[in-house]
């Protein structure tokens, strides 16, 4: 069994839950609504697809190498997106370290972050990066979180700023892209120190939407 398998993190206004088949009708309708939204994201469209990107994802958590969620709309539990930590890194901490004997990782990103063409324009993707990286800061403890994005994806990147994640530069040549492009990547981070002012403007933007 995976190391996370009854991870729930609850909201106001939504909650995310660990991704399963159980997902699987409310992301194929999801996604469906307005496909063309999904140019730069790994978004699966079709019954076929979601379920491999579910099939996939547990394998990841099982590994301990990922979580991936599922946005649940409070009151009503209509799946609405997802949202995933990978790169999860536990560092091998000298034995003489204070640090040894953590269990939790260290640090990680946060991507393969979408939703429902209705929710986009709402606090559901601030509400999530609160959840997630409540979570990472202070479940887990962890020193940093990381976000990338297509470097030609101008609405994420200033998605990431809005939120408070510091830019660190363009790293050329990174990864394939959704449209099978090389692409370059904007990359966006968060560390400990941080955190406290990051969560009081994310608390914010949600009293203010």
């Amino acid at each position: 069994m995976g190391r996370w398998d009854e991870v729930v993190l609850k909201g106001r206004a939504l909650r995310l839950e660990t991704l399963g088949m159980q997902h699987a009708d409310g992301l194929v309708a999801a996604s469906a609504i307005d496909p063309s939204l999904y140019r730069w994201s790994a978004v699966p469209v079709g019954r076929e697809a979601v379920e491999n990107y579910i099939a996939t994802a547990t394998e990841l958590r099982e590994a301990g190498k990922a979580l991936a969620f599922a946005a649940v709309r409070e009151p009503d539990g209509l799946v609405i997106g997802a949202a995933r930590f990978f790169d999860i890194e536990q560092w091998a901490w000298p034995a003489a370290h204070r640090q040894h004997a953590r269990a939790n990782p260290d640090v990680c990103e946060i991507g393969y972050t979408w939703f429902s063409a209705p929710s986009i324009r709402t606090a559901a993707n601030t509400e999530t990066k609160l959840l997630m990286l409540t979570h990472a800061f202070e479940a887990w403890g962890m020193l940093r979180v990381c976000f990338h994005t297509d470097a030609r994806n101008d609405r994420s990147a200033a998605a990431l700023a809005r939120i408070g994640a510091r830019f660190e530069g363009i790293l050329r040549t990174h990864r394939l892209a959704v449209d099978c492009a090389v692409r370059d990547s904007k990359r966006y981070s968060i560390v400990a120190d941080e955190w406290p002012e990051v969560k009081k403007n994310l608390l914010a933007k949600l009293d203010r939407g």
